[in-house]
């Protein structure tokens, strides 16, 4: 594909949407990805990770203790969904 997003989006933009629950990652949303697409969302996808991993919560607020743990978690299924694409297309990340 020409375009370095999906739907007008940058990838940064793409990450902080599945961090956050908006786009649900799957194989048949990423079916339309080229190899330069699915290396920069893998790249948004961990820096959106250690962004939600080093962000300051109260610890003792239950509420965003589990909105931090949702955030990592859409996050880590999305990059295991990404690591399977790219072998299945044999694309090195």
């Amino acid at each position: 594909m020409a375009e370095t997003g999906i739907r007008g989006k940058s990838m940064k933009a793409v990450a902080t949407d599945v961090a956050e629950g908006y786009v649900s990652m799957n194989p048949l949303f990423l079916k339309k990805f080229d190899k330069d697409m699915v290396k920069e969302l893998f790249e948004h996808l961990n820096k959106a990770m250690t962004g939600a991993r080093t962000a300051k919560i109260d610890l003792t607020d239950s509420a965003s203790v589990r909105n931090r743990n949702m955030r990592l978690q859409r996050l880590h299924n999305a990059i295991i969904i990404l690591r399977n694409v790219a072998r299945e297309k044999r694309i090195p990340i």
